[in-house]
């Protein structure tokens, strides 16, 4: 399932946390020691395992529809979790914890079956508990107890990542789970690109995806203490924008952590609900017939421009010659008219 991108679906970090520590629950049932074996050395231990088979690629080769760099290759033989090894050795041992979790979600009939009820198959229900089993067994809770009822700052996640012996990433994942209101916890590098998306009740957005013009984000970025704070809306293709949110940015170790919420942004002395509290689509001008709209739809791979409404049509060049008809004010092929008549010979 991994294989396949996760579904813009929003899952809540109670829900993702939930299946988790089922997974923790069967692991210390049916292997006791295995739990306290992968704190201390996940590659060691799952290298001599004969069930599964580590693989490291190059981060080209990691699959891009999952949240980390890595995948779940359950077709072969046996099933393999390939890590990218581009990556510092406590994002590898986050990954491949990561990976095991598909392992042992895809390889139990009931939690299969939990899984495929979701509306989406579920595609993020899965990829959001994996993080979530991962960054359990990397760090325990008593890591988060300085982190208040009303959730964490940016500086907060920095201050657990320095505490702690475990990646950013896993400390995001177990920050996502002290969120109070719907909003995200986002790692990015130094120019503003997504390298790792949490989310509570929200859609995540995409691993990979530039956030730099985002105005937290852009503060950031500019910043030599990467610090930032403003009211944003992330993107997520094509121009889409997510709900406007309170964010706060921090240094995390030369990389940049983003907390946005929805609400009771605990950085503030007292915040509302944002008024602007859904996707917002892109306004677009359509080039072959002026129409104007308002879209959700992916852009042309040739050209990116969407497909206007009215024509039906991108900004790609057509393999015929066409012309506007004066009398059903269609596009259509040249052939369709009479030498320089304005109607076509349907309207004539």
């Amino acid at each position: 399932m991994s294989n396949t991108p996760a579904s813009r679906v929003s899952v809540s970090s109670s829900e993702a946390k939930a299946r988790a520590e089922a997974l923790i629950v069967g692991l210390k049932r049916n292997e006791p020691e295995l739990l306290d074996q992968l704190r201390d050395d996940a590659f060691g231990h799952l290298g001599r395992r004969t069930d599964i088979a580590i693989r490291v690629v190059p981060d080209a080769e990691a699959d891009a529809g999952c949240s980390v760099a890595g995948a779940y290759i359950a077709g072969s033989k046996p099933p393999v979790l390939a890590v990218a090894n581009s990556t510092s050795a406590g994002r590898r041992a986050f990954t491949l914890l990561h990976e095991y979790a598909h392992h042992l979600q895809q390889t139990d009939v009931t939690l299969m079956d939990d899984l495929l009820a979701q509306p989406d198959g579920g595609h993020a229900l899965e990829d959001a508990a994996c993080n979530s089993f991962a960054a359990h067994v990397l760090l325990p809770d008593s890591m988060f107890s300085h982190i208040p009822s009303q959730g964490p700052t940016a500086p907060d996640v920095t201050a657990a990542w320095r505490a702690s012996q475990a990646s950013r990433a896993a400390v995001c994942v177990r920050a996502t789970e002290r969120l109070a209101t719907p909003g995200h916890i986002l790692l990015l590098d130094s120019q503003g690109i997504v390298q790792l998306a949490m989310a509570n009740r929200l859609p995540p957005l995409r691993r990979g995806s530039n956030q730099a013009d985002v105005p937290v984000v852009a503060q950031a970025v500019a910043s030599d203490t990467h610090a930032g704070r403003s009211l944003s809306r992330f993107e997520y293709r094509d121009g889409i924008l997510g709900a406007e949110l309170h964010a706060q940015a921090a240094d995390i170790g030369g990389f940049i952590v983003v907390v946005a919420v929805t609400d009771h942004a605990p950085w503030e002395r007292f915040t509302l609900p944002s008024v602007n509290d859904g996707p917002a689509g892109r306004s677009w001008t359509c080039e072959q017939c002026g129409d104007e709209f308002t879209t959700f739809e992916p852009g042309c791979r040739t050209c990116g421009a969407p497909k206007c409404p009215e024509c039906g049509r991108c900004n790609c060049q057509p393999r015929v010659a066409e012309r506007m008809c004066q009398g059903c004010f269609l596009l259509l092929p040249e052939r369709m008219f009479s030498g320089s008549s304005p109607r076509c010979i349907e309207c004539l």
